[in-house]
């Protein structure tokens, strides 16, 4: 299973390697990331792939921490979720 997960918020050191280090933790892998700096906001989207097993929402809240702790929001949705959500 896909997933697009999203991070969003002020930028400082630890981001991207915070995140990271929980995907890994979760084992789940990292398929493509883009990442900008606009201003002094720090955004991030990751397509992931996912076991089928996965508890997804374990995965979320886990995540959820991670973004208190780094000061960011983090969002995570399965990927037929997110385009259904975006077609025209």
């Amino acid at each position: 299973m896909r997933a697009i997960l999203t991070v969003i918020g002020k930028d400082k050191v630890g981001i991207i390697a915070g995140v990271s280090q929980k995907l890994s933790e979760l084992e789940i892998n990292i398929v493509d990331v883009t990442q900008t700096i606009m201003q002094e906001y720090f955004t991030m989207m990751m397509m992931l792939e996912m076991d089928k097993q996965t508890d997804f929402e374990h995965t979320r809240q886990e995540l959820s921490k991670v973004g208190e702790a780094l000061g960011v929001t983090i969002s995570i949705q399965n990927e037929e979720i997110f385009e259904a959500m975006h077609k025209l």
